[in-house]
């Protein structure tokens, strides 16, 4: 049987992920917001990517954007689309190939990694700004990590947890989608 420490774990647990969703400046969520109605006022598409965890978010919130926001939104997890270019180009170019395949200026880019060293989400932050996308970054860890200063706007959670970041990351993000339900009404 396992023990119930007096601070138990989940207890915590959940105690640093709320912490870590307050932490989030309101404004940095409204303007992503913003620039996900601005792309589709403008007949245009969020785009978003991430690794692993973060991708599978990039597609959650691309689906929401899309069925419950009426935004046009895509991500990047075919595996073929992945497997192809990272063949061809290398695993750290196959985002920013992506982009240069699909992305339009005026799109908004939307790019996820928990410890903002991902080099494949670096190179496509750049390709982002060098396409004339509106970019928004969301990463952890370290407070000077690379991705942290690429985006117009830049969402940061303090915490060196992936999951503590994934899960604040997504509330974030889902946060926005939930606001632009909210305000369509």
């Amino acid at each position: 049987m396992i023990s119930t420490p007096k601070n138990n774990f989940f207890d915590i647990y959940i105690d640093k992920i709320s912490t870590a969703v307050a932490t989030c400046v309101h404004d940095e969520l409204m303007s992503s917001a913003h620039m996900f109605l601005h792309s589709n006022g403008d007949s245009k598409k969020v785009i978003l990517a991430g690794n692993g965890g973060s991708a599978a978010m990039a597609s959650h919130v691309a689906v929401d954007l899309t069925k419950a926001c009426g935004i046009r939104a895509i991500n990047f997890n075919e595996a073929d689309l992945i497997t192809c270019f990272a063949n061809d180009y290398g695993y750290e170019n196959w985002v920013s190939e992506a982009l240069k395949a699909y992305a339009d200026p005026g799109d908004c880019v939307v790019l996820i990694s928990s410890s903002g060293q991902s080099k494949n989400i670096i190179n496509a932050a750049f390709q982002s700004k060098t396409i004339g996308c509106s970019l928004v970054t969301l990463s952890g860890f370290r407070s000077d990590n690379p991705l942290r200063n690429l985006g117009d706007v830049n969402l940061w959670v303090d915490s060196s947890n992936y999951n503590i970041v994934e899960m604040t990351h997504h509330i974030w993000l889902l946060s926005i989608v939930d606001f632009i339900v909210e305000s369509q009404k």
